[in-house]
């Protein structure tokens, strides 16, 4: 009897070790900068409760027409599952991920103000660093520095990553795009009173031009990230995303390029996650 009952506990003992104690909770903080209350969408690697250690924070933003839950979501990025099992193989190190919300105001959360730049009225990227991020430092126990901080994104999101680490390369130790947005082929025709305002953000901050652009003090500071491009062999916009490799590889900056089988969807991009989590902390 005393052996079936050992080999009982030590049965849930097992099953409850293989249960990842993560959390994935959505918070809500007021933004000065913008006048509103945004939401974001926090993951909480197991014994993050339990233990007084400090984190290293991967930033992931979500697309167009997305939202702070889109990585989350089950059906879509299912960020918490794929986080868990990737940490608990010893292919990703523990970390908190934080997932901003960048939604814009109209059906399917498309319109105005959607987008990581600013934009009149909106000043969406200085919120990010001015407010966001401190109160993330200050917030959650995270390694506050720019070796404990990386920034990924698909689509939209993909491009909002890399105009970030370029514009504030001190502040990432390394940047992923998958499936990135990271220029607008209309750009010079795009009249200033463009009517998509998050169109027209995307092609004043093309990563590409900022690339064609650059001094030599730019261009060295980049060499400070570890980028990693990340595309679809049957996406659209895998063009752009040449063009950024070929323009950093003229520049001699270190970068990554990955061309998979897939297209512009979900399916691509919860393969991606095991690859940016990977990256992010290597």
């Amino acid at each position: 009897m005393r052996k079936i009952t050992t080999f009982l506990v030590l049965i849930c003992a097992s099953i409850f070790a293989v249960q990842a104690q993560s959390q994935l909770k959505q918070f809500t903080m007021k933004s000065k900068l913008l006048g509103v209350e945004k939401t974001y969408t926090v993951y909480l690697p197991d014994g993050y409760k339990k233990s007084n250690e400090n984190y290293p924070v991967l930033y992931l933003l979500h697309g167009a027409k997305g939202n702070d839950s889109s990585w989350a979501e089950q059906k879509r990025g299912n960020a918490q599952n794929i986080a868990d099992a990737e940490i608990a193989a010893g292919r990703a190190k523990k970390m908190i991920i934080v997932m901003p919300d960048a939604r814009g105001i109209g059906e399917k959360n498309a319109g105005k103000n959607m987008g990581y730049f600013n934009v009149e009225g909106w000043p969406y990227e200085d919120f990010f660093f001015q407010e966001f991020i401190p109160h993330i430092d200050k917030k959650f126990r995270t390694i506050a520095s720019k070796e404990g901080r990386a920034i990924a994104g698909l689509s939209m999101g993909g491009g909002g990553s890399f105009v970030y680490a370029q514009r504030h390369p001190e502040m990432f130790c390394a940047a992923y795009s998958t499936s990135g947005l990271l220029d607008h082929r209309y750009r010079p025709l795009l009249p200033s009173n463009y009517d998509i305002g998050w169109l027209w953000s995307v092609a004043q901050t093309s990563p590409v031009e900022y690339l064609r652009a650059a001094t030599a003090e730019q261009i060295e500071k980049l060499r400070t990230v570890r980028w990693m491009l990340d595309c679809g062999d049957d996406d659209k916009i895998i063009f752009t995303n040449i063009d950024f490799f070929l323009e950093m590889k003229r520049e001699k900056v270190p970068v990554e390029l990955r061309v998979r089988n897939g297209k512009h969807n979900w399916a691509f991009w919860r393969e991606s996650l095991p690859l940016i989590l990977a990256f992010s902390f290597k």
